[in-house]
């Protein structure tokens, strides 16, 4: 698998909120941050990026819909991928854009920055 497409999987398997994909394609020593519109995260394990910021970006409440934009490329020596969910929660209908970029190490993602738009309303 290219580097390239090690980042579109980790958006799909985030907007499917799969855990163990998302195992797979994280190294189990990831050297993740992210900051979202509230917060700033930071892991050193897939295991952690799955058990803890997993469920928080997403609650069991939240449902993602579609995986509206996905467009990927490199930086110089790293990669990134950006993408744009499109989800409903009990609030209503959302759109949330994560940027990241990466560095991939033996065929998994082992440096992770994502940064994020927060849940936003659609405007179409």
């Amino acid at each position: 698998m290219s580097d390239e497409q090690l980042g579109r999987d980790f958006a799909q398997a985030l907007a499917a909120r799969d855990p163990a994909l998302l195992g797979e394609i994280l190294a189990p020593d990831v050297d993740f941050r992210a900051l979202t519109p509230s917060r700033a995260w930071q892991t050193s394990t897939a295991d952690e990026f799955v058990t803890d910021v997993l469920p928080a970006w997403f609650e069991e409440r939240d449902h993602i819909d579609a995986l509206r934009t996905l467009e990927s490329g490199s930086v110089g020596d790293r990669e990134r991928v950006g993408y744009l969910f499109r989800g409903h929660n009990d609030d209503g209908p959302f759109v949330v854009e994560q940027q990241a970029y990466y560095e991939a190490r033996d065929g998994r993602i082992s440096w992770l920055r994502v940064l994020c738009s927060g849940f936003r309303p659609p405007t179409d």
